[in-house]
């Protein structure tokens, strides 16, 4: 029985030990090594921002990009002797140790500069940044440097998108197919291709990503912002991230109605899948009001933000807020105005926040949190569960029902006109 037991684990250990060997480590390395160039020229570009302002950690920055950047060609140039062929098991090697290794360089400009001294500290901002979780260590964002805020929001916009959706652009330069690695980062269970050619695709993407960016960021400037509060807010808004310049995040500009709902519509620009808005500057207008998913989340947002307006305006004798700017709640405006953006941030995973909801009544509490759970769309820069699997979920709920009327029918889950695998 020993004996067994042993020759078993050891087919096992050798069976692992082949699959690790069949890897193709030169041309994962060499990948690595591109991100990790990515990233030092985003660090380098905060360094601009740090100069621009003054704020004293413009060397630190130009440093830390440095850093990144002479890690990142040592990768390239020990691995440039590489195969041009990626299967899917190293893609997904990739995306994880990508999204490491990025995290891990990302916090160089924080040590650095001394903005967060702890290592761990610094780790767990920048891992929220990527990832656009939005949590953070810190408690005076408003003390911080310039280019170390504008860094921080950068690790937001480029988390969003994906940096291996950025990777892809730039894969034809070296000769690499990048269908493995859009399937791997992909947020949906199966990548939209708006072009046969996937590199297209992730220009495209890229492309459009870009484009709101820019149009927020004029919008918020224009509205009253000032340009550096403006840019950084476009680029947590787009990602769905949530870092803020502000301590009070977007409730400092309670007093400014217009740059809270600029704001509202590139949230739920940024939880609709991106494929659609590239059908949007088609005007193929048509594809869009087809697709299930978006139908489903335009009328989540439509419900539920009826749903908390009407508890806030009616409930205003017990409703408080102790935020910067207080709320004037017998004033229907403002009502919608507070209920609409919590639901938005909070259906988009963004966590903008214009009031401390927790301050207002238990249902509205609960009622928002349960939001949480929602998430915005496949294809999108939101996280969450997102409402396509909430739709397929809902449908096969369905399907069961009948068939345990009819035991014998063949009842596929259908989403957008489609049989889902099951």
């Amino acid at each position: 029985m020993l004996s067994a037991t042993i020759h078993q684990e050891s087919r096992e250990t050798l069976y692992i030990m082949e699959s690790v060997s069949r890897f193709n480590f030169k041309i994962i390395f060499h990948l690595l090594g591109l991100l990790l160039l990515v990233n030092g020229g985003f660090m380098l570009l905060a360094s601009i921002v740090s100069f621009a302002y003054s704020d004293g950690v413009g060397e630190k920055m130009v440093v830390s990009g440095l850093l990144t950047l002479v890690a990142g060609s040592l990768f390239m140039l020990a691995t440039r002797n590489h195969q041009k062929e990626l299967d899917k098991r190293e893609g997904y090697i990739i995306v994880t140790f990508g999204w490491i290794f990025m995290s891990l360089t990302g916090t160089i400009p924080y040590v650095v500069t001394g903005a967060i001294p702890s290592f761990t500290d610094a780790f767990f901002e920048t891992m929220s940044g990527y990832t656009t979780t939005g949590a953070t260590i810190l408690s005076d964002i408003e003390s911080l440097p310039k280019g170390i805020l504008f860094w921080r929001s950068i690790t937001h916009w480029i988390g969003g998108m994906g940096i291996i959706v950025l990777a892809i652009a730039i894969l034809p330069l070296l000769g690499i197919g990048g269908m493995q690695l859009f399937a791997a980062e992909a947020p949906g269970p199966n990548a939209n291709k708006l072009h046969p050619r996937i590199t297209d695709t992730a220009k495209r993407l890229w492309l459009i990503y870009v484009g709101y960016t820019v149009v927020e960021t004029i919008l918020l400037k224009v509205a009253g912002m000032s340009f550096f509060d403006a840019i950084n807010h476009s680029l947590s808004t787009l990602s769905t991230g949530g870092f803020s310049t502000k301590n009070d995040s977007i409730a400092h500009w309670n007093d400014q109605p217009l740059i809270q709902y600029i704001i509202m519509v590139f949230m739920f620009l940024a939880g609709t899948n991106f494929v659609l808005s590239y059908f949007a500057f088609k005007t193929k207008f048509s594809k869009i009001l087809k697709d299930e998913e978006f139908r489903a989340y335009s009328y989540f947002i439509i419900g539920l933000t009826i749903t908390a307006v009407l508890f806030i305006y009616f409930e205003a004798d017990v409703a408080t807020s102790t935020v910067h700017h207080p709320a004037v709640w017998g004033e229907f405006e403002s009502a919608f105005r507070h209920g609409m953006f919590q639901v938005m941030a909070i259906v988009t995973t963004t966590g903008f926040v214009t009031a401390d909801f927790t301050a207002w009544t238990p249902f509205l509490t609960i009622f928002f949190f349960g939001l949480m759970f929602l998430g915005g769309s496949a294809g999108s820069t939101s996280g969450g569960i997102k409402v396509m699997r909430h739709l397929i979920m809902i449908k096969n709920g369905l399907i069961e029902f009948k068939r345990t009327m009819h035991p014998r029918a063949i009842l596929p889950v259908r989403y957008n006109r489609r049989a889902v695998e099951q």
